[in-house]
């Protein structure tokens, strides 16, 4: 059978089949908007990562925003906030970008590279969040050609410093 030249073939770039699934951490920690930015913090240091995700309440799962470890440095702590009564939604960047789980990882690191975010969170068929791919997953499952062309699109200087401090 000959390969279909309008098909990515598999043999010979092993990115072109992969999937979000393939390399996303599953389950990953997640928070609702009222919880606190220091209990954010805990999340972030207990789960040693670097985002956690905002679903909004009730049993859906659905983000509604990420907040980074940057976001906390310097949307609470550079701005002298008290994140003990400062939230989860105070601080955090949304919209999200989100990916579908059965997305191409092309398609996922195209997403990363066009919004200039390090981490896209990941959700299923009915919008929850089921997983996360970072730059380090990228890095530890991809092919080394996705990896250096992710890692040098995203580590290219802004014209503007990033619009953390509100």
């Amino acid at each position: 059978m000959e390969p279909n030249p309008a098909l990515p073939d598999a043999r010979a770039d092993p990115t072109a089949r992969r999937r979000v699934r393939d390399v996303m951490t599953l389950s990953p920690a997640f928070c609702v908007p009222e919880t606190p930015v220091r209990e954010v913090a805990v999340l972030l240091a207990d789960h040693d990562c670097g985002a956690i995700p905002v679903v909004e309440n009730g049993i859906t799962g659905r983000p509604v925003g990420i907040v980074t470890d940057r976001d906390v440095v310097c949307r609470v702590v550079a701005a002298a906030r008290d994140p003990v009564a400062t939230t989860a939604a105070d601080c955090m960047t949304a919209p999200c970008i989100t990916a579908a789980e059965d997305m191409s990882l092309d398609e996922c690191v195209a997403l990363m590279e066009g919004n200039r975010v390090r981490r896209i969170v990941v959700v299923n068929d009915s919008g929850a969040v089921c997983g996360i791919v970072a730059q380090a997953d990228v890095a530890l499952k991809a092919e080394e050609r996705t990896v250096a062309q992710v890692l040098r699109r995203l580590s290219e200087p802004t014209a503007t410093p990033s619009d953390v401090l509100r």
